[in-house]
């Protein structure tokens, strides 16, 4: 089903119609030679670097056109003036909407000359021409195309998605004039939050699987890409289990070919070596016009997205920002129909509708002038009820926070707990199991040795039903409920060790039905979240936990807009371990968990407090629940 906003309307109006299909990349690549003249060029720096950069302009000289740049670590194949790419800019609809495309190595990446650096650091104050960072790359760069590259408007635009998207939030710092539309897609933000840490847990199966593809040593340019990892088995759990610390799993299977694998066990805490790879508090004086785009389901860079566009909001009000949110994966709407997820559908072909309505006419307003509305301040899709919306603000204005407390029986309330439900057998009202790190839960049911995009859709029946996960849950709603913004997990917990992770998921129910019915009682997971136990209070300085002592632990979740509808249920999972997304706590407090020595992983019991002085809560934002209106 397809839900359209007035805005949309509008837009479809000023647009006409647009075919929104993918080509054959043998169409489109033939397409694309038809009409562009491509060149190469070593575009120097302000340091004297040179960077290897692709330029396609159209052989239509009687117009001028605004450029359209990427920035990327992972290659700008193919390389040669007389090969040419099967795709070019955002997506398909752009090439016969007429760019200058530019696709440029970054720093110390295949064809490029210089250093490379992780998420480069950026630099404040720039008094000499080696201060360079990611934002002077980009100013370097446009003010070489603006001046030698013919046919051009005097415009330009960023966009990128993961780690170009990082490229393209960097390069809105200190913009250039001729840059005016950036569209940062799932970018990283602060990689102790984004991608491998998760307030400060370390994403064990996603960190392997990258940084085995994308960060091997270079040591002179090349345009040869790294060769694939090849895994000694498919079961992951086995695999990073039997191999003990991360340590260990450096030195048998990664023999220290990765640096930034050997630097990130160097630095559990976020110390300097984290903070300066931190872009969001730097969003300053960014380009006149910025579309952050993200999924819901982006298990990779969801904390990148929504702190982008706060930061942009929060340093830069005067000018227009704009927040993209579809039920997608990370990169989905770039590379999919967005139609389904997993088990989930989604009811429309959400990508294409994305592409062809929301993102082609953000780049045609801001670099050509076309007379397009100015887009809503948060355009986002409600997952629950498939309905496209749009905000004035985000989170929404009319939000009302309200909070969800455990109690006795596995149930969840909007109500606190009360002195007469506040004791138990054994004193202050609990839920108690026992973690062992040894046997740690698994994070979905197939056997993979890596992070599946499907896993922020999984059903998670098959983690309810295990003794080291406490499930609580509402009784069936009577009418439909939405959900929206961020979450905050609030717990009081204690443990018997000295150390512990805590995971915190949030689930909608499907009620049960007769067989026949697609997805009865389905445990969907809506949103999930995980911290490490130590960093509680301060991420830069860990700290253990008293045995057995009341202990308060409170983090973020990050946003949703989730209708759960009526007659079905709303559901909190709390656990210790979601194996091998997250690698295992050995609960016992060592200086580096990185390191921690087989006798170092211990059993421990867990307790989740539910009294009145420790009333372990989610507290959420409900908004006013509208009909939704779909299309026929």
């Amino acid at each position: 089903m397809r839900v359209v906003t007035g805005w949309m309307l509008g837009l479809s109006v000023f647009l006409g119609p647009v075919a929104v299909y993918a080509q054959e990349p043998t169409q489109l690549e033939s397409y694309i030679r038809l009409h562009y003249m491509k060149s190469e060029h070593m575009i120097p720096m302000r340091d004297g670097v040179k960077l290897f950069t692709s330029v396609f302009v159209p052989t239509d000289t009687t117009k001028t056109y605004p450029f359209l740049i990427k920035r990327t670590p992972y290659n700008v194949a193919p390389y040669g003036e007389d090969k040419y790419p099967a795709k070019l800019g955002p997506n398909e609809l752009f090439v016969k909407a007429g760019y200058i495309f530019v696709n440029q190595d970054v720093r110390g990446r295949f064809a490029s000359e210089g250093e490379f650096v992780q998420v480069t650091p950026h630099v404040t104050v720039k008094s000499k021409p080696t201060d360079v960072d990611e934002s002077t790359d980009t100013h370097d760069t446009i003010d070489w195309l603006v001046k030698n590259i013919p046919h051009n408007n005097g415009r330009a635009g960023m966009y990128g998605i993961s780690y170009p998207g990082f490229y393209a939030a960097a390069g809105m710092i200190d913009a250039h004039p001729a840059l005016k539309a950036v569209s940062p897609q799932a970018p990283v933000g602060d990689w102790y939050f984004d991608d491998f840490l998760h307030h400060g847990s370390f994403f064990l199966a996603h960190a392997f699987r990258w940084l085995t593809s994308n960060a091997t040593e270079r040591p002179k340019p090349t345009t040869e890409p790294t060769k694939p990892y090849v895994y000694p088995t498919p079961d992951g759990y086995k695999l990073f289990l039997e191999a003990g610390s991360v340590e260990n799993i450096d030195k048998l299977y990664l023999k220290g070919s990765i640096p930034f694998w050997k630097e990130m066990m160097e630095h559990p805490n976020r110390d300097e070596f984290w903070q300066k790879r931190a872009l969001i508090p730097h969003l300053k004086n960014v380009a006149p016009a910025v579309m952050t785009v993200t999924g819901w389901y982006d298990a990779e860079d969801l904390y990148g997205s929504f702190k982008t566009y706060q930061s942009i909001e929060a340093q830069n009000p005067k000018i227009k920002n704009v927040l993209v949110v579809g039920p997608w994966h990370h990169g989905g709407w770039a590379s999919v129909d967005g139609d389904k997820l997993g088990n989930v559908n989604f009811g429309s072909k959400t990508s294409a509708f994305y592409r062809a309505e929301i993102e082609l006419p953000f780049f045609e307003k801001y670099l050509k002038d076309k007379e397009i509305p100015a887009p809503p301040e948060a355009i986002v899709f409600e997952t629950g009820s498939n309905a496209w919306r749009t905000f004035d603000h985000w989170p929404p204005s009319k939000t009302e926070s309200k909070r969800l407390y455990v109690q006795a029986g596995g149930k969840l309330t909007w109500d606190a707990p009360t002195p007469a439900a506040a004791k138990s057998s054994t004193g202050e009202a609990n839920d108690e199991f026992v973690s062992d790190p040894n046997k740690p839960v698994p994070y979905c049911e197939i056997i993979t040795p890596k992070m599946t995009i499907e896993y922020m859709v999984d059903d998670q029946r098959f983690a309810s039903r295990r003794p080291d996960v406490l499930t609580y849950q509402t009784e069936p709603f009577e009418e439909d409920l939405i959900v929206a913004g961020p979450l905050e997990a609030d717990l009081w917990v204690s443990t018997t060790g000295t150390d512990a992770d805590w995971v915190v998921k949030l689930i909608d129910v499907r009620p049960d039905a007769p067989e026949s019915t697609p997805l009865a009682g389905y445990q969907m997971l809506v949103r999930s979240e995980v911290i490490r136990g130590r960093f509680r209070n301060d991420y830069a300085r860990p700290e253990p936990f008293q045995p057995g002592e009341v202990t308060h632990v409170k983090f973020e979740l990050l946003d949703v807009l989730h209708r759960f509808q009526k007659g079905h249920r709303l559901m909190v999972q709390i656990q210790s371990t979601w194996f091998p997304l997250v690698d295992r706590n050995p609960q016992t407090f060592v200086p580096n968990i990185y390191f921690a020595k087989p006798e170092d992983f211990q059993r421990a019991t867990h307790r989740v407090f539910r009294s009145v002085d420790h009333p372990t809560s989610l507290k959420i934002g409900i908004l006013p629940t509208p009909k939704p209106v779909r299309s026929k």
